[in-house]
């Protein structure tokens, strides 16, 4: 496994990070110890969570956090991997109320604590932004977190460009360590960025793309599959695509752009998933791609994918005529 070093950081990461939104509700606990081994076991060093997930779903609330918590605790991986998660996220039954007070964020990290079983949060994401709070507060906020020992990196997810840019200024002139990485919605497929309006969600778009590209700041994107879209056009054809799917992934765009990931397939031998990981991994700047597996299966094409890396001009032929 080719690892990678996290930029400002000392953290040293697999190239793909293994999702866990679904694993001890949709994947049961057995099934999802099985899997976070099987990642261990290929070399997967690199685990993303939230204290949000799985609580839109009846039972026990922070179940991932709690599952992998429950996992490193039986497994004594601690020292094997890098755990991320993310706090600070609205209340799923008031979303248009943010939670990024200093207390709200403080709160959050303890429960996360203790939740995953840790000392210290290796990365540790605001899942979402208040655009009415200053980025100076929060940036102290999350600063003081590190001082403390809590938090050993910090980062953002669903931020706008400026609003990184802002916050990056202002821990670089006060003398602490700003973002070091950003997490927000990007794959191979075009999306329709009102279809994600009003749920807090940051596309990437050429303005946030250039951000990175002059920073050198780390990606780490979600949604990298695209919800399965391509791999469901050649399984079963558009008919196949569920209606969410659609709303947020125009199809005409999108065939487009799947015929010429069937060319590369064709050209190359690699599978539509390792292509369309592959994209992201051949970005110029350090992109680690969030991929949520539920099956062995589904996780052994997908570190295969971690060590593709595709030419210019394949990234640009997958690209062209579907912007």
């Amino acid at each position: 496994m080719d690892y990678r070093t996290l930029p400002n950081t000392s953290l040293s990461v697999s190239p793909i990070c293994l999702g866990t939104s679904e694993l001890g509700s949709v994947v049961p606990e057995a099934d999802a110890f099985r899997l976070l081994d099987a990642f261990v076991e290929r070399g997967g060093n690199f685990l993303d969570t939230a204290a949000v997930y799985a609580n839109w779903i009846p039972g026990e609330r922070n179940v991932s956090e709690k599952t992998i918590g429950r996992w490193l605790r039986q497994r004594g991986h601690r020292a094997d991997v890098v755990v991320a998660t993310k706090g600070a996220h609205p209340d799923l039954a008031t979303m248009d109320v943010p939670r990024l007070s200093p207390a709200e964020i403080g709160a959050d990290v303890e429960a996360s604590l203790s939740h995953l079983q840790v000392d210290a949060i290796d990365l540790y994401y605001l899942h979402r932004d208040d655009l009415t709070r200053p980025v100076e507060e929060i940036m102290e906020t999350l600063h003081d977190q590190v001082k403390a020992g809590k938090v050993r990196y910090v980062a953002c997810s669903n931020w706008r460009a400026d609003r990184i840019a802002a916050a990056q200024v202002y821990a670089a002139t006060h003398g602490f360590l700003g973002f070091v990485a950003d997490q927000m919605l990007w794959n191979l497929a075009v999306v329709d960025p009102s279809a994600v309006a009003g749920q807090g969600v940051v596309v990437m778009d050429e303005v946030l793309y250039r951000l990175h590209a002059e920073t050198g700041m780390a990606v780490v994107p979600f949604s990298s599959q695209a919800g399965g879209l391509f791999q469901k056009l050649a399984s079963g054809g558009q008919d196949m695509v569920k209606l969410g799917l659609r709303r947020t992934y125009p199809l005409d765009k999108n065939l487009r752009r799947f015929e010429r990931i069937q060319s590369l397939v064709t050209e190359t031998g690699l599978t539509i998933s390792q292509i369309v990981l592959g994209y992201l991994l051949s970005q110029p700047f350090a992109t680690v791609p969030i991929v949520g597996c539920k099956t062995q299966a589904h996780l052994r094409d997908t570190m295969d994918a971690a060590a593709v890396t595709l030419t210019g001009e394949q990234v640009a032929f997958l690209q062209r005529d579907s912007d």
